[in-house]
């Protein structure tokens, strides 16, 4: 008996390490970035990053009579192969964000109820595990270790264009939705994909497609960086790809364009979390109850023997769908037909998603604060992200978005002849110098180290520059800094020449903490006053964008840099309020 309690001690630790630190999510592009998972009753949820569908600004808009067409076609294929949805319907136009594809909600919902459900076999689902690819797709490759070994958003890419320009059919055997390659037999099991293939978008305009001209009206030199840097990775990627297909592959045919095509469908449709084990399988355990009633009926072992087999089985299944996965800290990138027409808002969103684990499906709920009214659009977060990471990937712009950020230039190439000026105090010789020591004269790094989906941000901010959120205004350690720089001899030596004695409010004293601000003050104004135009010119501009005859490109970038200026006003403004 002793061994029966050991063996569900077991079990019981288990269950606790895989759902320990799992009430909070995080995210996968951005200062923000991917999701863990966590048993919640049935299902695993998962926060949402990178998918939907904004027709507003980064799609080519399409003919009305073709959308209703292609949203009918794609509703009607939805009821055919198993996705169930009560109460939304997905449309476009009024009160559809921006006029174009969405989910509204066609009567009301209460809370926490189920909207859509996407059986498993449906989605495009790839992981960073190596030893998880798409076995149907590695065939079409000559040397399969590039495309295993290859970033997620390629692998999706290259899934897609087999299932778009190879064979449109899935398996919809419950082991796996994975598409089909050439060459391979008739399965009467299949779904054909072309309906939702044909509902997704076939031209973006996000900015990696930009003019050097268009990205520049951006003013704003960190997504530079970011976008130069995703160039350079989604060319070099594609490149490796292209060498390792097979020769005598229909995938040879495949190009730059269909390739970008798909990593921009992946990065602004997929959803991620840290779950990488398989949905719940009863055979093991209708086996297991099997062999333990044929153990005991001949009378090979006693019921403690069986029951520690039994116990066993069940280790076994934690350790592989939760634990292990966790512990190597496996993610999984998946794009759901349906759910990924699903529009994003920064704050207060409407459904999660999460994955049944009994059901072996995806599934799109009210969260449990909120009830839907009639013929309103439902949305999902992407997760918290900047305005850069929503042009960068998503190809549109949040107004006043509360998770934005400004990257300034590091403190050290701030103007400190115009910052002197300004506070009518000379910096004492040594102070820069004790900074950078302390390593106060460069911002936080943004994104995780070896993180591939915070890769873009953390070249934006690979010079360590000033970072300021709309949620918190100018980094803390950078007023730190400011104190000590600003500082007399005398607040100096108050302090007892410790940078540590100045990190707190009025730590250096009322006069210290003023002219602090107002340096911080002055740095952003002379941030501003660099740039091509200013806020009250392009807020000009843009309430006269439609007779200015510009395109789309420069529409976003407009509104781009409407918000970084913003941003910088409002971090100014809250400088002087204190």
């Amino acid at each position: 008996m002793d061994k029966i309690l050991w063996t569900c001690w077991i079990t019981t630790v288990l269950i606790l390490v895989t759902n320990q630190d799992n009430k909070s999510l995080t995210h996968a592009f951005s200062p923000s970035i991917f999701n863990q998972a966590r048993i919640q009753t049935s299902s695993l949820s998962l926060f949402m990053v990178k998918k939907g569908f904004d027709t507003s600004s980064s799609i080519q808009p399409v003919k009305d009579k073709d959308r209703e067409q292609s949203i009918r076609s794609l509703q009607d294929w939805a009821k055919s192969v198993g996705i169930t949805y009560k109460g939304v319907q997905v449309a476009s136009g009024e009160p559809i964000i921006g006029g174009g594809l969405g989910l509204l909600a066609v009567n009301s919902i209460e809370s926490n109820k189920v909207m859509l459900q996407v059986p498993n076999y449906l989605t495009f689902t790839v992981s960073t595990s190596k030893l998880d690819a798409n076995p149907r797709v590695e065939r079409l490759f000559q040397n399969p270790k590039v495309y295993v070994d290859a970033p997620w958003w390629a692998k999706l890419s290259v899934d897609l264009n087999v299932c778009d320009q190879i064979d449109s059919r899935k398996s919809s055997s419950a082991s796996g939705g994975s598409s089909r390659g050439e060459h391979e037999e008739d399965d009467i099991d299949t779904v054909d994909m072309r309906p939702w293939l044909n509902s997704l978008p076939r031209s973006f305009d996000t900015p990696i497609r930009w003019t050097k001209e268009q990205r520049e009206a951006l003013q704003y030199p960190p997504i530079l960086s970011m976008i130069a840097a995703q160039e350079k990775k989604t060319r070099d990627t594609f490149n490796s790809l292209k060498g390792a297909i097979d020769p005598s592959s229909s995938l040879m045919n495949l190009s730059y364009e269909d390739f970008l095509w798909g990593c921009d469908c992946a990065r602004s449709r997929a959803f991620s979390g840290a779950y990488g084990g398989t949905a719940f399988d009863p055979k093991p355990y209708a086996l297991t109850l099997l062999l333990v009633a044929v153990y005991l009926g001949l009378g090979l072992g006693t019921v403690e023997q069986a029951s520690n087999g039994a116990a066993l089985v069940f280790c076994g299944t934690i350790l592989k769908d939760f634990v292990l996965p966790k512990l190597f800290k496996s993610k999984k990138y998946v794009i759901c037909p349906l759910i990924d027409m699903a529009n994003h808002k920064g704050m207060k969103e409407d459904a999660n998603v999460a994955f049944e684990y009994f059901a072996d499906s995806y599934s799109l709920s009210t969260k449990s604060d909120v009830t839907m009214d009639k013929n309103c659009e439902i949305f999902i977060s992407y997760g918290p992200r900047s305005n850069d990471a929503l042009l960068q990937q998503y190809g549109f712009v949040e107004c006043d978005n509360a998770h934005d950020v400004y990257i300034m230039p590091p403190l050290r190439e701030w103007n400190i002849a115009a910052l002197e000026e300004s506070c009518g105090r000379t910096f004492q010789p040594g102070r820069l110098e004790k900074l950078e020591r302390a390593g106060l004269l460069g911002g936080e790094p943004l994104g995780k180290e070896g993180d591939e989906d915070s890769l873009e941000e953390g070249i934006a901010n690979r010079g360590r520059g000033v970072v300021i959120t709309r949620a918190g205004g100018i980094d803390p350690a950078i007023l730190t800094a400011l104190r000590v720089l600003v500082s007399t001899n005398e607040e100096w030596d108050a302090v007892g020449q410790a940078v540590g004695n100045m990190v707190t409010e009025f730590s250096g004293g009322k006069e210290n903490e003023r002219i602090a601000r107002n340096v911080a003050k002055k740095a952003m104004e002379l941030e501003l006053m660099s740039k091509p135009t200013t806020l009250e010119e392009d807020e000009q501009s843009w309430k006269i964008r439609d007779s200015l005859g510009l395109s789309a490109q420069d529409v976003l970038a407009l509104q781009f840099r409407i918000e970084k200026k913003k941003l910088l006003r409002e971090a100014i403004f809250a400088l002087s309020l204190v």
